[in-house]
């Protein structure tokens, strides 16, 4: 359960006085699947800013955690019609198979007469089957009193539901799928217990199909289906083929399932997979059973995107690992971005920006890379946006153009809008210490529509040598005493005020590429650095 609010920078604010925001000490957000994140403060790279009304910003979280949280009671007494709220939040989850709601509130926008809304987007995992995700409106009213409410209407839930029309769930029946690794080790749920909803979604054979079911708006008189919102698997195209022969690697499944122990009970996620040829060897998710983090989460990437934002500066020659590029405490750019614990390194080089991972210096860089061209680069040789065939349905990234000044300065630390995964985050780490993308993949046979060009030797050799440098002298020194060559970088990534800043890290050696994140999780050294050491540790050098 988890929702993320995007403030605008300098939107309209009130003359009347603010008054603290009774909702935010009720707010307790469970973290799950974060998509982007909002400019907070604490130990991340913003400064707390409560938008342009903190009552109704406030009342718009509150209603949205609770919802989420399933404080069905609590979200409906913040609307103008509790009883009909509650009743059908309920309905809405419970018929339709959905756990764990998620929402992601973007910029509220003041509509006049006293009315504010706050757009969404909503993610709703589907039991067995997958995420059904859509965008909403929640209104929100001022009483005379000042204090701000939910104005209640169906269409808030969705905006097709109505009085006349509303959503069945209809399933279809696959059988169980028998699977192996790739050298022919036979893979279950119960001897790989993060395999679970991982092995269910290879019922459609290469493309990934699994159960299959689908989300259809109904005539509430006469139950006739108006359209299909959303459908889930594919045909079952392999009935009596026998096993699925997966690129998995039991050996380094089980180490990445013991690995994860590292993260303390707390919602995590890791990826593994062959550089050379992006064949995944591990797929784990903590807990183990429900959603597939690892592959279908969307998460901001936080400063192990500097990877990405810093081959896009060295493509061009914008930058050098040896220029000085000042690494202060704080940056404004609309909002005031701040480092880590708020660390600074007068006069630094680039090279120390990035082992340090210093967000306001690579801020301080955004003028020289053009308002979508991070995007593009990502695109372009990262693969990242472009649509993946793995053998399972996956979330693939994106990259939008920054909206505003302030936007793109957090999309080059991996905030603000970017998102990514483990999967993503771990084929980047491949394709930049290779310098050539390739799909990764589950199975064999997957098609692949990417289209991308290689990076530059140059560029790769400078990539490798900065994730070498944050290992040996830098924030991925956790790893440094592990055998081998390897390459590291770190992220903290903001999810919310009510949240600790979830922890990544991104590895790469030999032949293997490895990114973790940690929900909560504070730092990435802290949190996804002992499991990447535990996993590395426990397999040997491929």
């Amino acid at each position: 359960m988890n929702f993320s609010l995007d403030l605008p920078p300098g939107g309209p604010r009130r003359r009347r006085p603010r008054r603290t925001a009774r909702s935010l000490t009720a707010v307790a957000v469970v973290a799950a699947v974060a998509a982007g994140g909002a400019y907070a403060a604490g130990l991340g790279p913003f400064e707390r800013d409560t938008g342009p009304d903190p009552e109704a910003v406030a009342e718009a979280r509150a209603f949205l955690a609770d919802w989420a949280a399933g404080r069905l009671p609590e979200a409906a007494a913040r609307t103008t019609g509790p009883d009909r709220a509650e009743r059908v939040l309920g309905s809405f989850t419970t018929g339709l198979g959905i756990d764990e709601p998620e929402f992601t509130a973007g910029k509220p926008e003041e509509t006049g007469d006293g009315t504010l809304t706050v757009p969404f987007t909503a993610r709703m995992p589907v039991t067995g089957l997958g995420t059904w995700t859509y965008t909403s409106e929640l209104p929100l009213r001022e009483r005379p009193d000042g204090a701000w409410t939910v104005d209640w209407r169906l269409s808030l839930v969705h905006p097709r539901l109505s009085d006349t029309r509303k959503f069945r769930l209809e399933r279809e029946e696959s059988e169980p799928v028998e699977a192996t690794d790739r050298d022919g080790e036979t893979l279950t749920g119960a001897t790989h217990p993060s395999l679970g909803p991982v092995l269910g979604r290879l019922a459609g054979g290469a493309d990934g199909g699994g159960p299959r079911g689908a989300v259809h708006l109904v005539d509430r008189a006469t139950g006739k289906v108006e359209r299909t919102e959303v459908s889930f698997g594919g045909t079952d195209t392999r009935e009596d083929e026998g096993p699925v022969r997966t690129t998995l690697d039991a050996r380094w499944q089980s180490a990445a399932e013991r690995a994860l122990a590292k993260a303390d009970g707390r919602n995590a996620a890791l990826v593994a997979l062959r550089i050379d040829d992006g064949e995944i060897l591990a797929v784990a998710n903590s807990p183990a059973s429900g959603f597939n983090r690892a592959v279908s989460g969307t998460y901001a990437p936080g400063s192990t995107w500097k990877i990405v934002t810093s081959g896009a500066l060295l493509l061009k020659g914008a930058v050098a690992p040896g220029d000085v590029v000042d690494c202060p405490k704080y940056l404004t750019v609309g909002k005031r971005f701040q480092n880590v614990e708020t660390s600074e390194h007068p006069g630094a080089t680039f090279r120390k920006d990035f082992t340090e991972s210093c967000n306001t210096a690579f801020i301080g860089l955004r003028g020289r890379l053009g308002e979508g061209e991070l995007g593009d680069v990502a695109k372009k040789y990262f693969g990242v946006g472009q649509t993946w065939h793995v053998g399972i349905p996956s979330y693939d990234g994106s990259v939008p153009v920054p909206r505003d000044a302030t936007e793109k300065a957090a999309s080059m630390i991996g905030q603000g809008r970017v998102q990514a995964n483990p999967l993503i985050m771990a084929s980047v780490t491949a394709t930049a210490v290779s310098g050539t993308f390739h799909q990764p993949s589950l199975v064999d046979g997957t098609e692949d529509t990417t289209s991308t060009e290689p990076l530059p030797r140059r560029v790769v050799t400078q990539l490798r040598e900065l994730m070498r440098a944050t290992v040996t002298e830098g924030t991925a020194r956790v790893l440094a005493g592990l055998p081998g060559d390897i390459g590291a970088k770190t992220g903290t990534a903001e999810v919310s005020d009510e949240q600790d800043n979830n922890g990544w890290m991104v590895a790469h050696r030999g032949n293997v590429a490895v990114a973790c994140v940690v929900e909560e999780g504070v730092t990435g050294g802290g949190s996804a650095g002992p499991v990447i050491r535990d996993l590395l540790s426990a397999v040997p050098e491929s």
